[in-house]
């Protein structure tokens, strides 16, 4: 074990430096606020110690403290495991990632432990920090924050994930070598490198659940809302937010992305049917052709045989034929569908599609890598909470519209825990009462029924925005149109959207600029 001591600076106060009798006073003041914060450096994890904030004699006697920059190590604190000699190479890359990690806190904020996770793609490094704050002394609240290094040497590390914790939190083992972490509706896992950081990372996660419990922190009230900052520094890039918003055991699985170098023959060969397949469904009769047929009509335009691909073919008609249901256009920047219109990267592209608002809790995110995607993972029961994300899909569904492009939003089937969502946006953004924004949706997606509980939360989402405006909506596009479900107003959700003049148009990575291949039926 290595001990690293890093010198914190105070917080500005925003006040001049008194002049005159006082200027003493106000130097041993600041003696005082400057703090040693003392951490134990384990193998996968970093735990903070007691520092010497508290001991005022220890701060004045020791000035040259104020005057170390944020981040530098102290002297005795670059030891090996005995406390004689130089940190190994590892513990000195992690003590390299611990002062870069303390200088993406504010002053007032204290590193309780950081645990290093397990990381899908190599050689990036994550961390989770358990971080609280000395701003309300009368209560102890924490924030759980995830940090990215692009590798082990780099001089950088990102914010990609911010999870308050609130008295409903709880901790669950994944029985995997990892565990989950439920807080506020949101739910997050976390996989530590080895079993020691594991246990001492749920010790400090009882700890601070037990305070939270204690304070009785609820979202809406003045706690936590120091989180906020950090929710504003979040600028890891759009792989590494994909990871921190990764769920278990998901029912629709993205494909695994192809791995460096030349595909292999069979690779090549799924490439190939899959391409044709699209023809050959197109030109086909699908109420009278046979699985059978199609296997045979992709023989003899691919030129050999396909016996062995057999359940692949099975699996890939199956999916285009669910992906001949196309996403409903419930607004011009605004699409509303199922898993599989998630998972039809072509209608994706053809509808240029920039954002994709992902509401199911089964379902996984297929495109990480081309599109922006928000997760709301709740499952479809009565009893799961909307209303409280419904500012947050509200923000993401306008930031598309910004864009000059489109959002999807969707959930298993397209039917109740998005349609809710989209019904909740236009009652926001346009001032519509629940009656006349769940009519406009089911006449452009008729099989769009939200279940009761969630009918509920609207019902009251519609009294939340009434008592805030009071008859006065801010939201763009109010009062234009006409009535939901007039000819004028379906014409005007239906038309094709043209961005604002001199915008830019987001072209997601990698999509195509030429309309897809239509499917019979659509």
């Amino acid at each position: 074990m290595a001990l690293v001591t890093v010198s914190r600076s105070p917080p500005a106060s925003g006040h001049s430096t008194p002049v005159g009798p006082t200027q003493g006073q106000a130097s041993k003041r600041r003696s005082r606020l400057q703090r040693r914060q003392s951490f134990a450096v384990l193998r996968g994890a970093v735990l903070g110690l007691q520092d010497g904030e508290d001991n005022g004699e220890a701060a004045e006697a020791s000035p040259e403290a104020v005057e170390r920059p944020l981040g530098e190590k102290q002297p005795h604190g670059d030891q090996t495991d005995d406390g004689h000699g130089l940190q190994s190479p590892r513990k000195q890359e992690q003590s390299q990632h611990l002062h870069l990690m303390v200088e993406l806190l504010r002053p007032q904020d204290d590193m309780r432990l950081a645990a290093q996770l397990e990381a899908a793609r190599p050689p990036r490094l994550r961390y989770l920090l358990v971080v609280s704050t000395r701003e309300h002394l009368s209560q102890d609240e924490t924030v759980l924050l995830g940090v990215d290094f692009p590798d082990s040497s780099s001089s950088s590390c990102t914010l990609g994930l911010v999870l308050p914790l609130w008295s409903d939190t709880q901790v669950y083992l994944d029985g995997d070598g990892g565990f989950s972490v439920t807080s506020g509706g949101q739910s997050r896992i976390f996989k530590p490198i080895s079993i020691q950081t594991m246990w001492a990372t749920l010790q400090v996660l009882h700890q601070a659940c037990e305070a939270a419990l204690g304070s009785g922190l609820v979202p809406g009230g003045n706690a936590l809302t120091w989180a906020a900052h950090y929710q504003e520094k979040l600028s890891s890039d759009q792989s590494c937010l994909n990871e921190w918003m990764a769920m278990a055991d998901l029912e629709s699985l993205r494909p695994p992305s192809p791995g460096p170098g030349r595909p292999s023959e069979q690779e090549q060969m799924e490439q190939a049917i899959r391409a044709e397949l699209w023809e050959v469904l197109d030109t086909s009769d699908l109420e009278s052709i046979t699985s059978k047929e199609i296997r045979q009509a992709l023989e003899l335009r691919l030129g050999r045989p396909l016996q062995q691909y057999r359940d692949f073919i099975d699996n890939q008609m199956l999916l285009l034929m669910a992906q001949q249901d196309r996403a409903s256009r419930i607004f011009p920047h605004l699409y509303l569908g199922s898993e599989w219109n998630a998972a039809n990267l072509e209608e994706l592209q053809r509808n240029r599609v920039s954002h994709i608002l992902n509401m199911a809790r089964e379902i996984d995110n297929f495109y990480p890598e081309r599109f922006i995607y928000h997760n709301v993972r709740l499952w479809d029961e009565e009893s799961a909470q909307l209303l409280p994300h419904w500012k947050e899909t509200h923000r993401f569904v306008e930031a598309a519209r910004a864009q000059g492009t489109r959002v999807l939003v969707h959930c298993k089937m397209g039917v109740s825990r998005s349609a809710a969502t989209v019904i909740a946006y236009a009652m926001k953004q346009y001032g519509w009462s629940l009656e006349q924004a769940l009519r406009h949706v089911q006449e452009l997606r008729p099989i769009a029924r939200p279940n009761p509980g969630f009918l509920r939360q609207l019902q009251t989402y519609q009294g939340i925005l009434t008592a805030r405006t009071r008859g006065q909506w801010g939201g763009e596009g109010c009062g234009s149109g006409g009535e939901p479900g007039s000819p004028e107003r379906r014409a005007w959700a239906t038309a094709p959207y043209q961005p604002p003049g001199g915008h830019e148009v987001h072209q997601p990575p990698g999509a195509s600029p030429r309309a897809g291949r239509h499917l019979r039926g659509q």
